[in-house]
């Protein structure tokens, strides 16, 4: 080990581009506050983090969302440096794990000079890692090499976009750190791998999504990767695809779903056969040829597509190959969607009873062996529909004599109020303003793991509003979204 150490100590290029590095490479201090999705009116504790960042052309500092994700103050340091600055975050991409900083004091930038953006390296390619993780203050240096590039979930999002594998160390800190080959940014520490028998897996955004952030936001506005809405299955057994006339010189993926709502819906059908996305090849396994010797899923050729943009697919509908325009968007690949930040939770209160919409989030609240099945189900296997864009559920009850007998009552399901069906929360706000009969009957969705039905008193629930407000200290019965919905009016009214 010290013959390396010595080999790598002598290696001039290596050096120099160390030296490069101290100009651009900034430590990122992080004060951020989480939103609690258990009691939405509420947050939950300050707390502090670091990571990395470099900086890019344009006095623009480039790191991970993660790093700034729910930021209530954030400061950046360059390497010898002993002040720190205040920084803003300019744009932030949950789903891609990227965001821009910026320093207003031009004091921070003397002496910088930005990174220049690479090319996507190769398996093999020989990559430097920079950045400031524990265990240290100082600018750290890993090296190791590409082992792999392929599509791979994003903890910090849930999405499933390209990433560059590598043996390089990535440790807590190093996220949002460059990622570095021949001088050039080539990618975007994010996220390691750990768990028995694993060691050095470490992953990074490739510059290819880093350049379609950087193209997204020049506009001034961050629209997110877009997604098409489609679930699918591949094509390799003959006898499915002779049910579906596919020739044997056509290959594809068969639609089996298309999400409500999504870029997809009204123009691709269930039981399409898709051929090819802007005009290259879809394999039966749902892969594309990215280079001579890798394939990719074909999702990496609609996630580089910027939301509005046209998309060509060609699908095999009825036997017969067909060409349909689509143009792209962001929407909820399923009901729960993806996780939130930098956000606070939507709610609605009624005699007590507080009401969430259903949330990676709030799923999050549970432990990972205490989540109810009926949010698992959902979370898993349901779809955004016409009947419903979103799933309702009481998250909480503070406690009241109106509400007796239900305080106990959690992550249940609502499929209906008062007769009326709940698609999203503000039906719910809106049923509450039409009791029957002078009470308020809350119907559970039949996949709940509770079976019943609550009622309460409207009068009664109406009157004691105010006071469960108070003695609970809680400021609002709503959330501001909902305060400022025109049709909500009336249903305040219902509470106080």
């Amino acid at each position: 080990m010290k013959p390396l150490i010595a080999l790598l100590l002598l290696c001039g290029p290596l050096r120099a581009a160390d030296d490069g590095m101290r100009n651009s490479a900034v430590k990122i201090f992080t004060t951020h506050q989480k939103a609690d999705f258990y009691q939405p009116w509420q947050t939950n504790a300050q707390d502090n983090l670091s990571g990395s960042g470099v900086i890019i052309e344009g006095d623009r500092i480039l790191t991970n969302a993660h790093v700034v994700s729910d930021q209530i103050f954030v400061q950046v340091r360059r390497p010898g440096d002993a002040k720190k600055y205040e920084a803003s975050v300019e744009f932030v991409a949950h789903d891609c794990e990227l965001a821009i900083l910026k320093v207003k004091d031009p004091a921070f930038y003397k002496g910088a000079k930005p990174v220049a953006l690479g090319e996507l390296p190769h398996q093999r390619d020989k990559v430097a890692v920079y950045g400031f993780p524990a265990g240290g203050d100082d600018l750290s240096i890993t090296e190791g090499i590409i082992s792999r590039i392929e599509v791979i979930d994003y903890s910090h999002s849930s999405r499933r976009l390209l990433a560059l594998q590598t043996d390089a160390a990535i440790n807590p800190g190093n996220s949002g750190g460059p990622m570095m080959k021949d001088g050039k940014l080539v990618g975007v520490s994010f996220q390691s791998f750990s768990g028995s028998g694993v060691e050095n897996i470490g992953y990074a955004v490739p510059v290819p999504l880093v350049r379609r952030f950087l193209r997204d936001i020049r506009n001034g506005h961050y629209e997110r990767v877009p997604s098409v809405g489609l679930i699918w299955q591949n094509m390799e057994n003959d006898g499915l695809r002779a049910r579906f006339r596919m020739k044997p010189a056509q290959t594809g993926v068969l639609i089996s779903r298309v999400v409500y709502g999504s870029a997809a819906w009204g123009h691709l059908k269930e039981g399409d056969v898709l051929m090819a996305v802007d005009g290259v090849q879809i394999g039966d396994d749902g892969t594309y040829l990215f280079s001579p010797d890798k394939r990719l899923s074909f999702i990496h050729l609609i996630s580089m597509h910027l939301v509005d943009e046209a998309v060509p697919f060609d699908v095999l509908r009825d036997g017969k190959p067909l060409r349909v325009t689509i143009a792209m968007k962001a929407s909820k690949e399923d009901i729960v969607g993806e996780p939130l930040y930098d956000v606070r939770p939507r709610y609605f209160m009624y005699g007590g009873i507080v009401f969430t919409p259903v949330t990676n989030n709030y799923i999050g609240q549970w432990q990972a062996n205490d989540i109810p099945t009926s949010l698992r189900y959902l979370r898993d296997y349901v779809l955004p529909s016409e009947d419903r864009t979103e799933a309702v559920v009481i998250a909480f009850i503070l406690p009241n004599e109106v509400n007796a007998g239900y305080h106990e009552f959690r992550g249940i399901l609502i499929e209906s109020v008062n007769g009326r069906k709940i698609s999203k929360l503000e039906d719910l706000v809106e049923a509450f303003k039409h009791p029957v009969d002078g009470l308020q009957v809350i119907k559970e969705d039949p996949v709940t793991d509770f079976a019943g039905t609550i009622i309460l008193d409207a009068a009664k629930a109406s009157a004691a509003g105010p006071e469960i407000l108070a003695i609970h200290r809680v400021p609002a019965d709503r959330s501001a979204d909902l305060i400022e919905t025109p049709s909500s009016a009336g249903a305040r009214g219902a509470t106080k």
